[in-house]
């Protein structure tokens, strides 16, 4: 039954997003809102099908926080590239204690 939940509502918000998806422009945005919002709206699906509002809450408000995180980490990464000329190796390992930095201060500031 879990997977029959997960397979529905992955698949309806996959189909809107991809709907969303072809009217936007330029298509690399588009590609961008393919996967990740279809698996976090089918995780929290599912979380809100086994356990309770509360519980759903805490999950989705950990997403955003690692949503947050991820957008700085994303940034940090082109500017070391663009700017410093750095590889993607060494980017993304920098950037990567950035991110792990910052997920853990916003989840001990905002989430307790």
């Amino acid at each position: 039954m879990e997977y029959a939940v997960r397979f529905a509502a992955g698949g309806v918000v996959a189909s809107l997003i991809a709907i969303l998806a072809d009217i936007l422009r330029p298509k690399s945005v588009a590609g961008l809102l393919g996967a990740a919002p279809s698996v976090a709206l089918a995780t929290l699906t599912l979380a809100f099908w086994k356990h309770d509002a509360a519980y759903v809450s805490v999950e989705a408000r950990a997403m955003i926080l690692g949503a947050a995180a991820l957008t700085l980490y994303s940034i940090c990464v082109c500017q070391l590239i663009v700017r410093k000329h750095l590889s993607a190796l060494s980017a993304t390992t920098v950037a990567l204690v950035l991110w792990l930095t910052v997920a853990l201060a916003l989840k001990l500031v905002l989430m307790g």
